[in-house]
């Protein structure tokens, strides 16, 4: 995908990144069938079976939201996911010949979440998808109503997420680092590309840590609907995630205990 329009670099090297995935994804899964093809259409999504995913082989896609094109999909993009339930419907269209590789989507995904590390990718090519669709559909508001969803450019110390606060974000750090705090000590690192903020949103409960970035950084807000629509339209997402979250937290629990231990040890007799 590739945003129409001026942007920022830092959603270029998004972009980037997000490009080669699809190809890392269905390495080793044979296509169910032979290319299909089309001499143009005007509504792809509508003249594709819900049963198969397809990496746009030849061609170039228009996305449309309210008529308007935003984005294009080009040659190796994957197609046929299912849209977040939150964002307007995009009509994908071309006047120009395609040709579309077919795979089925129950074996793609069972493909997928059969390696942890193909899980992962997965995790990462949907939250930056859907943080670019959400920032091109912020293009189609004027500029004073535009929410801060998308990206932003953030200071060196910067509070992305506050202990005791409400869930409402999921966070994505495209560039740059940050850190996690409890009560005040330091946990762990947030590196990029890491999905943080998520388990809150899933539980209902306050952020039990906070984040601060260490450096100037790049980061992708995701709205709290926006990310439940994601993980609800295909429910192994949030198992993969969960089970990616609690590796993490099960590093952060051992990290707490020597840090602790460390402090017991250090206090004078």
């Amino acid at each position: 995908m590739y945003l129409l329009g001026e942007q920022p670099a830092y959603a270029d090297a998004l972009i980037n990144r997000l490009q080669n995935i699809p190809g890392r994804l269905l390495e080793g899964l044979a296509p169910c069938g032979p290319s299909i093809e089309f001499s143009a259409v005007d509504d792809l999504t509508a003249a594709l079976p819900d049963d198969q995913l397809f990496i746009l082989e030849n061609g170039l896609l228009h996305g449309c939201i309210e008529n308007r094109a935003l984005f294009y999909l080009h040659e190796g993009d994957l197609i046929g996911l299912r849209q977040d339930m939150e964002l307007p419907r995009c009509r994908l269209r071309s006047d120009n010949p395609l040709a579309l590789i077919p795979y089925l989507r129950s074996a793609v995904f069972q493909h997928i979440y059969a390696n942890p590390q193909r899980s992962e990718l997965f995790l990462q090519y949907m939250a930056g998808q859907t943080a670019l669709l959400s920032d091109a559909v912020a293009r189609l508001k004027q500029p004073e109503f535009r929410s801060t969803n998308g990206f932003q450019r953030v200071a060196s110390g910067e509070v992305l997420i506050q202990q005791g606060d409400e869930a409402d974000h999921v966070f994505v750090i495209i560039d740059g680092h940050a850190e996690a705090f409890v009560d005040g000590l330091k946990v762990g690192d947030v590196p990029k590309d890491e999905i943080f903020g998520a388990m809150a949103v899933f539980t209902g409960e306050k952020r039990n840590a906070s984040v601060i970035t260490r450096e100037p950084s790049t980061i992708m807000r995701i709205p709290k609907d926006q990310f439940l629509g994601l993980a609800q339209s295909n429910p192994k997402i949030a198992s993969s995630l969960i089970e990616s979250m609690a590796r993490r937290i099960d590093l952060l629990n051992k990290q707490i205990i020597q840090l602790s231990a460390l402090k017991t040890t250090s206090k004078p007799q």
